[in-house]
């Protein structure tokens, strides 16, 4: 299975199956994902930069991507996808409403992407997502967790692999100024990983310890 960064909280997660899009976003957030298709589409909340299904085609497979907005188990072509409720804020959700975490596996990859995640992780969802493959975290801070919070919930979590997103470039728009930056987020993780195209991954290959993989957009 093949995972690509499209930018901000956007992935594509192409396996034998299918392909996965995760929280597209529009073009006005100062970032472009291209011109990307999917057989499914995951959106962690309904806010405009994680949710611009329109601009995920379809597949060979389906002339529309399938979507998935709440919390729920759900199976589309073979590819499996559970969402886990969780918060944008501190406050359970009462500040920014709720962020949806999805565990999607893939070619018997289980890949958790955090969405918006605006807390630390109970034991309890911890022991929901179990043994977790590929985490894309957000560390960017102000809207989500921060590095130091990211940091926490990377070492609870102990995936295999480990993929920052959401955090400030230098082509985000002035409303994401206030993000921490990649270099911050690797400043307080301790480590340091030079930018990657992809990382291809099957259930068979994964390291003994949860390492950094930083990929390009």
């Amino acid at each position: 299975m093949e995972i690509t960064y499209l930018g901000h909280s956007a992935f594509k997660l192409k396996g034998k199956q299918g392909t996965v899009i995760t929280d597209p976003y529009p073009t006005d957030i100062g970032l472009s994902m291209g011109s990307v298709s999917a057989d499914i589409v995951t959106i962690s909340h309904q806010h405009a930069d994680h949710n611009a299904v329109k601009h995920v085609s379809g597949t060979a497979r389906r002339e529309k991507p399938w979507v998935a907005d709440s919390a729920g188990e759900y199976e589309v072509s073979g590819i499996s996808v559970f969402g886990y409720q969780s918060f944008h804020d501190e406050k359970q959700g009462e500040e920014r409403g709720r962020n949806i975490i999805y565990s999607i596996i893939i070619d018997g990859v289980n890949v958790v992407h955090l969405g918006d995640l605006g807390h630390n992780l109970s034991q309890e969802m911890i022991e929901k997502l179990g043994n977790v493959d590929v985490l894309l975290c957000p560390v960017g801070g102000k809207f989500t967790i921060d590095p130091k919070v990211a940091t926490e919930v990377i070492q609870a979590i102990e995936p295999y692999f480990v993929i920052p997103m959401h955090y400030k470039t230098a082509k985000h728009g002035s409303h994401f100024a206030q993000l921490a930056t990649l270099e911050d987020f690797e400043k307080v993780y301790g480590v340091h990983a030079d930018p990657v195209k992809s990382l291809n991954v099957t259930s068979a290959t994964m390291p003994e310890q949860t390492t950094l993989v930083v990929l390009e957009n």
